[in-house]
C-alpha cells in the first residue's frame, strides 16, 4: 500500500512557503479511495438531514455548511488524524494541539464573495502574534476561480492589524484540483470566492489550535460519548480528551482520556516537578 505521510523533504518545503506567504496548496494528497468515500459520506449526511443555505452574509446565503462533522458520520474521523497534512500542522503548532472544529463550507452557485476576515480575529491578541491557529480546506471538487475558490492576500498573516469587514482588497485566487488541501496560518486575510458556475464547490474545513487555546466546537458535549470511545486515540486527544503540558483541561488531576477507557501514558506537571527535584 502506498504511503500517504507527508516527508520531512515536503514539510520543510511547505513550511519555507507558510512563512513567506501565510498559506501553501498541498495537491492531490488525498487518495482517491479516500476522496470518494468522503464525498459519499456528503451526500449521504445530506440526504438524511436538512441542512439548507445559511441566514447570514458570512456564513453564505447560497451556502451549505455542516458544522460538528464528527457526529454525523465515521469517514470524517480520518481527516483529522490524516497522516498526509496532520504533520506539518504539528510542525506549525506543535504536538500539543486540538482539533478546533470540522465543518463543510459548499457554496452554492451565485453564492457572492464571503467578506475579507482571519480565521482568529476574535481573540484579543496585538498582531502580529505566535501562531494559535491553523485551518485547512480540503478540496473534495476541483477549486477554480469560476467556482468560488477562497481568495488569499499573500503575507497578510504577518500585517498588524485585521481586514475590515467590507473594505476592498488585492487578493489570488487559491485555485487546486479535487483530492488537495489547502493551509494557512489563522491570521492570513482570506474568504470564499465569487461562484459563477453552475455547480456547487464542496470543501471541508478542519480547524486546528494551540492546545492552550479554547476550540470552536465543544466536541466533548457535541459528540456522542459512544462514538467518543470508538475514535482512535489519536483523534479522542484531538477532541479535547488530552491534558496540554501536563495541567491544561485536566479532571481532578487525571487526563480526561481515561473517561473513555484509556490509560494515560503523561504525567501532570507536578508529578513531573518533584521526579525533576528529585532527580
Amino acid at each position: 500500500m502506498k504511503t500517504t505521510k507527508i516527508s520531512e523533504q515536503a514539510i520543510a518545503g511547505h513550511l519555507r512557503k507558510l512563512e513567506r506567504d501565510g498559506f501553501t496548496v498541498l495537491e492531490n494528497v488525498i487518495p482517491n479511495d479516500l476522496l470518494a468515500e468522503l464525498k459519499a459520506a456528503l451526500a449521504e449526511i445530506e440526504q438524511a438531514h436538512e441542512f439548507g443555505y445559511r441566514d447570514t452574509a458570512f456564513e453564505g446565503t447560497r451556502t451549505t455548511r455542516i458544522y460538528n462533522l464528527l457526529g454525523y458520520h465515521p469517514a470524517f474521523a480520518k481527516i483529522p488524524i490524516f497522516d498526509g497534512t496532520l504533520p506539518l500542522v504539528e510542525r506549525m503548532l506543535d504536538p500539543g494541539l486540538q482539533l478546533s472544529s470540522l465543518s463543510a463550507i459548499c457554496p452554492g452557485p451565485g453564492q457572492v464573495p464571503q467578506p475579507l476576515h482571519s480565521d482568529s480575529q476574535m481573540i484579543p491578541l496585538p498582531r502580529p502574534h505566535l501562531p494559535i491557529a491553523v485551518n485547512s480546506m480540503w478540496a473534495l471538487s476541483d477549486f477554480t476561480e469560476a467556482n468560488g475558490a477562497t481568495r488569499i492576500v499573500p503575507g497578510s498573516h504577518n500585517f498588524d492589524h485585521d481586514p475590515d469587514y467590507d473594505g476592498s482588497y488585492e487578493t489570488v485566487c487559491a485555485e487546486m484540483p479535487a483530492g488537495s488541501v489547502l493551509v494557512w496560518y489563522s491570521t492570513l486575510w482570506h474568504g470564499g470566492g465569487h461562484n459563477k458556475s453552475e455547480a456547487r464547490r464542496d470543501g471541508i474545513a478542519c480547524y486546528y489550535c494551540a492546545g492552550w487555546i479554547r476550540q470552536q466546537e465543544n466536541q466533548q458535549l457535541g459528540i456522542d460519548m459512544a462514538r467518543l470511545r470508538s475514535f482512535p486515540r489519536r483523534l479522542q486527544e484531538l477532541c479535547g480528551f488530552s491534558v496540554y503540558r501536563g495541567i491544561y483541561g485536566h479532571i481532578d488531576n487525571q487526563d480526561p482520556i481515561e473517561l473513555l477507557g484509556r490509560k494515560r501514558t503523561g504525567k501532570m506537571v507536578w508529578q513531573a516537578s518533584d521526579e525533576v527535584r528529585k532527580g
